[in-house]
């Protein structure tokens, strides 16, 4: 169940929004929170129904993990570090074990010539997500930097349905404290209108944008010729650029608006990454949550404040190693986010030494830097990817003369136009209009606003039947 379909939207939103406030209404505050986790539990199972008992027992351990931490007080170090080792341990080998058990028997396999069969493990949706929050909060535990909070408030956290299959991560700080404010409770009508806004944008951009989009770029990348032509390779090459866009910020936006309605703030997850003028803008702007937890739980303890420049840079391509393992197994993975890296690196070093670009050079090459990255995280192999790359150059294949050219490039043009102009659309959004965070901090509940949203909102109704998965979902 995904919020792009006929059966999220018209029956389990409605049902537990309704329970939810009508609960509250009745003053039955812990009974509207159990309701609204026994809500979010039932969601999640609905997608990893195998995994859900381990989903469970993982989530309860590691509260108990937790509050034991936090119980210890005085000179007990050992106690604290012996139950945190073992939490990060748990959490860490669950999610290798779902996530990179192939990986390591395919690597194991090519290093010692064995023929050791995979075992095929279905990935448990959502688990690269909670796997991170729930490793911050066992972190900050440990730290002495978490409350004692209940366990239904604790659960809300971890299983509030609009964040728990893909984001964006949140921190225990930022929404427990919501869920225990009394106000929020109470039924909103300014966020309530606010959130339908934002979850119509956000659908709109999966159903009619990244959908489509992605579809016609995977039947590319899922069969990339040997000799692609330079046309269909930097076609497909942008329009999957642009489509990860949409469909991952187009969740985003969904998970923030319907936190609205329940008067839980969710933290932005874009800011319009394709605007930015080098890598390291980029990676501000890009999954910002996930930026935020690398930041903190890794970088932070490779790079100490006050050390040497060299291990900055050192503590920044740790972080993208972590970065491009997380997002899957496999070292076409791992190469992206070590490319990744280093061109953060660079534009710090340049940053550091006064060196800028002007706009239109600064802003060409971060933007062919983006869509070169996204080949290598979406082609299947390296070589797959060497194919595109070449593809690229593949001058050849537009002929030898002007007219040549000429003559390909129209009928190119002829006949992709329509998906061409869903193309255009995308890139004059995400270069020109404002994002949803600006369009969310100057909302208003006026006339035009609820119609803009009612018409995204019925034109993704009638293209429901045509839903792709989220992209992140096999992350």
């Amino acid at each position: 169940m995904i919020f792009s379909t006929y059966r999220f939207i018209f029956l389990f939103l409605p049902v537990t929004f309704a329970g939810y406030f009508i609960l509250n209404w009745r003053r039955c505050y812990s009974l509207s929170k159990i309701w609204l986790v026994i809500a979010s539990l039932y969601f999640y199972s609905q997608g990893s129904p195998e995994f859900f008992p381990f989903f469970l027992a993982s989530i309860t351990g590691n509260y108990i993990f937790g509050m034991a931490m936090i119980h210890l007080e005085g000179d007990r170090g050992f106690q604290k570090k012996l139950i945190l080792a073992i939490g990060l341990a748990g959490n860490i080998g669950l999610l290798g074990y779902y996530k990179y058990t192939d990986f390591f028997i395919e690597n194991y396999n090519l290093l010692t010539g064995s023929d050791v069969a995979l075992k095929h493990i279905v990935l448990p949706i959502g688990i690269s997500f909670f796997t991170f929050q729930l490793i911050a909060y066992l972190v900050d535990c440990y730290k002495g930097e978490t409350e004692r909070y209940d366990f239904i408030n604790y659960l809300l956290f971890i299983t509030f349905f609009p964040q728990l299959i893909v984001g964006p991560i949140i921190h225990h700080a930022e929404v427990v404290p919501q869920f225990e404010n009394v106000d929020n409770l109470k039924l909103n009508f300014d966020n309530l209108s606010l959130g339908l806004f934002l979850f119509s944008i956000g659908c709109a951009k999966k159903i009619l944008l990244a959908d489509p989009m992605t579809t016609n770029a995977q039947a590319f990348f899922n069969h990339v010729p040997k000799d692609p032509k330079l046309l269909a390779t930097w076609f497909a090459s942008i329009e999957y650029t642009i489509s990860y866009y949409f469909d991952l910020s187009g969740y985003a936006d969904m998970a923030i608006g319907l936190g609205w309605m329940f008067n839980i703030r969710i933290p932005q997850n874009f800011n319009s990454p394709y605007k930015a003028r080098n890598f390291q803008d980029y990676w501000r702007r890009w999954h910002m949550t996930l930026s935020r937890f690398l930041g903190t739980y890794i970088f932070r303890n490779v790079y100490k404040r006050g050390s040497k420049w060299r291990n900055y840079y050192v503590a920044t391509m740790v972080t993208f190693f972590v970065s491009g393992f997380w997002h899957g197994a496999g070292w076409t993975f791992v190469v992206w986010g070590l490319v990744n890296g280093l061109l953060v690196c660079i534009a710090s070093w340049m940053d550091r030494r006064g060196y800028k670009f002007p706009f239109l050079p600064a802003f060409a090459l971060t933007a062919l830097g983006v869509v070169l990255c996204r080949v290598l995280f979406v082609s299947g192999t390296f070589t797959d990817a060497w194919h595109v790359y070449r593809g690229m150059f593949n001058f050849a294949s537009l002929g030898a003369t002007a007219g040549e050219w000429a003559r390909t490039i129209w009928h190119f043009v002829y006949w992709h136009k329509s998906s061409g102009l869903r193309l255009v659309i995308g890139i004059i959004i995400c270069w020109f209009l404002p994002n949803t965070v600006q369009m969310g901090e100057k909302y208003k509940p006026k006339v035009i606003n609820l119609l803009f949203a009612a018409g995204l909102f019925f034109l993704c109704v009638i293209q429901m039947n045509k839903v792709v998965q989220f992209l992140y979902f096999q992350f």
